[in-house]
């Protein structure tokens, strides 16, 4: 599958049924890591319904971040969710590292193509943001959530 964009050490790509396999065992492997706050899909019938949403229109986007030195490894996942177009043009991100790919600076790399992605004209957003308080119900209580605004204006030149 190409790649989307592709930067130093890692490309973003999206989604595909083949991932299943190598998706899944990395999210097994990095429970650890993960829990209680992400709960990617572990199973091959939780990872066809969770990409699967990706395919909706209209609907959230999915992104993995891929590691070019490990030869397209999944390092994580990026979605790109509430998505509002018209006059607003907005979205949240969420996104997990998996164990192997952790403290590597690899998903701070792919989360910024997968913002240049969003703010260029295959998705043309213009903001994407926030903090929530008490926004998800995670772990038997209701969390804060930091989802922190940047704006097509504001991001970094490349």
């Amino acid at each position: 599958m190409p790649y989307l964009a592709t930067g130093r050490r890692v490309a973003i790509r999206p989604f595909t049924p083949a991932d299943g396999e190598e998706f899944t065992a990395a999210a097994r492997a990095s429970t650890g890591l993960h829990r209680p706050w992400l709960f990617p899909p572990r199973t091959a019938e939780e990872y066809a319904r969770y990409a699967g949403r990706f395919d909706q229109e209209p609907g959230p986007a999915g992104f993995l971040v891929c590691g070019l030195a490990d030869g397209g490894r999944i390092a994580g996942f990026v979605a790109v969710n509430n998505i509002v177009h018209g006059a607003f043009r907005s979205a949240a991100l969420g996104y997990g590292a998996f164990a192997h790919a952790a403290g590597r600076g690899l998903m701070g790399e792919g989360l910024g193509l997968v913002i240049g992605h969003a703010f260029g004209p295959a998705m043309g957003l213009h903001r994407l943001e926030g903090y929530s308080p008490r926004f998800l119900y995670v772990d038997g209580d209701w969390r804060d959530h930091e989802r922190w605004a940047i704006t097509a204006e504001e991001r970094p030149a490349r």
